[in-house]
């Protein structure tokens, strides 16, 4: 059974700096699709970026160029390096799988949360002004 766990939420002020990390268990398939969202109150959540068992990587338009998506094999390990927060980035973050390799490329590619089996259970990230 997968199990994914997140960690290194936090609060920090706007402009500042996080970075999340998302321990995997159980996880012994050789395609697969990682990835981050968030969720907001009241809001539908978002996939911001993702990689996949190739090493290829996707990102959101809104999270391009602050936001990095990185995986340590050996460690079984997940990362989301994020730069520049700004306060609406306010959220519940979550890292999810895709061990279906039938549809990896399209979750690396439209980072919907309907092709992403298994989650954690989230890490909270607030951004002050």
């Amino acid at each position: 059974q997968v199990q994914l766990v997140e960690s290194g939420g936090g609060s920090v002020q706007s402009g500042g700096s996080l970075r999340l990390s998302c321990a995997a268990s159980g996880f012994t398939y050789r395609k697969y699709c990682l990835a981050w969202f968030r969720q907001a109150p009241g809001k539908e959540r978002e996939g911001l970026a993702a990689i996949d068992s190739d090493g290829t990587i996707s990102y959101a338009p809104s999270v391009g160029g602050r936001f990095t998506v990185s995986q340590d094999n050996a460690k079984n390990t997940l990362y989301l390096q994020m730069n520049s927060l700004k306060p609406e980035e306010t959220a519940m973050y979550y890292c999810a799988a895709d061990v279906n390799p039938a549809t990896t490329i399209q979750a690396l590619a439209l980072l919907s949360s309907a092709d992403f089996t298994y989650w954690g259970q989230g890490t909270q990230v607030t951004v002050s002004s």
